[in-house]
């Protein structure tokens, strides 16, 4: 009985960890989401990737899937770029959907691959209604702000306003259904979405194009755009660097997440949160989801991230030398062509033992 008692509770936390990620199943799709036609309502039971709520919104909206598989794509290697220096380089989000701990638990990683999803599929959504391949959504209307006198509102502004609004509909479906796991879970993938789209509202700008005769700029036409993802991934990178660790209890009449070490004050709005502490990630470690950083290159002369004291934990590291080919001494001619050299230099690179 004892047995079967402990073998019972290992599948229910099985269960809830594989539940807790429900809502970034869909970074699965950049497996062979491209190869399906999505113009017909059976492609989305095809692949592994959406959850069941999803799957309701991809029959209703079909000509959305190719925008969701490209943010798939871009999510991953905004991810991958953006924590390259860091013990924890997101190198887990390729076995999407099938997570390992640190995705699959409410860690401060889940948090910002959450957030960052969230961004990126509405992103996506709103690039391609400003670029014509979306029936169901044209450029931007105009913002409703006066156009100073220097310039008029024209151009084809991303529409992020369908973009939030279809991206909110897929990335929080699966977190409103209890098949996703405890509460205190899908409150806090509900809450980092909701952050990693505010990061994307802020990351609006006016951008402006010159018209006139000759090159002069007599006329500017300016309309509203997006950040590239980069930009994106960075500013979330700052906030799962400062995230908060929450904890799900009775509030008055009802339970909500607050930060463990200050009661005193509710989660803020702007910041990520997480449920479950996080590994080092310096050692090779299965039950948690670490890869470890034996082999990770680092930096001898840094004092990031990225040093080798921090990347290697303290355990040293081994040089080595490479020799790589160069481009060099280029020259431009008249008209139209660059010319280079190719040299070859010694670099020394360092690696965690």
């Amino acid at each position: 009985m004892h047995y079967n008692r402990n073998f019972s509770l290992f599948i229910l936390v099985v269960i809830l960890e594989v539940h807790s990620s429900a809502g970034i199943y869909w970074l699965g799709l950049t497996v062979n989401g491209s190869s399906v036609g999505w113009n017909q309502t059976h492609h989305c039971k095809l692949l592994d990737g959406l959850a069941p709520d999803q799957l309701q919104l991809c029959r209703r909206n079909l000509e959305l899937m190719h925008s969701i598989v490209h943010a798939a794509k871009l999510t991953k290697n905004a991810c991958q770029t953006t924590l390259k220096d860091m013990r924890w380089n997101c190198s887990s989000i390729e076995s999407a959907p099938h997570f390992k701990p640190d995705l699959a638990k409410g860690t401060r990683e889940s948090a910002f691959v959450f957030a960052l999803a969230a961004a990126v599929v509405s992103h996506s959504i709103a690039k391609a209604c400003a670029s014509g391949e979306l029936p169901s959504c044209t450029c931007a209307p105009a913002p409703a702000e006066q156009a100073p006198p220097d310039f008029r509102w024209g151009g084809c502004g991303d529409n992020i306003g369908y973009g939030l609004q279809m991206g909110s509909a897929f990335s929080d479906a699966p977190m409103k259904s209890r098949r996703s796991g405890p509460q205190a879970f899908r409150l806090m993938h509900l809450h980092n979405n909701v952050v990693g789209r505010q990061v994307l509202v802020d990351a609006v700008e006016t951008k402006c194009k010159c018209h006139g005769v000759s090159g002069s700029c007599s006329v500017k036409t300016c309309w509203k755009g997006l950040h590239d993802i980069g930009r994106i991934g960075e500013d979330l990178k700052t906030k799962y660097l400062s995230a908060t660790k929450v904890i799900h209890r009775l509030v008055g009449t009802r339970k909500q997440l607050v930060p463990k070490e200050l009661h005193v004050r509710p989660v803020r709005e702007g910041e990520l949160v997480y449920l479950v502490s996080s590994p080092d990630y310096c050692l090779d470690n299965a039950k948690h989801g670490s890869y470890g950083t034996q082999d990770r290159e680092c930096n001898k002369t840094s004092s990031g991230s990225d040093s080798c004291g921090l990347m290697c934990c303290g355990r040293g590291y081994n040089a080595y030398t490479e020799r790589v080919v160069e481009r060099c001494h280029c020259k431009y001619h008249w008209c139209c062509y660059v010319s280079c050299k190719h040299c070859e230099r010694t670099v020394e690179r360092y690696v965690c033992k």
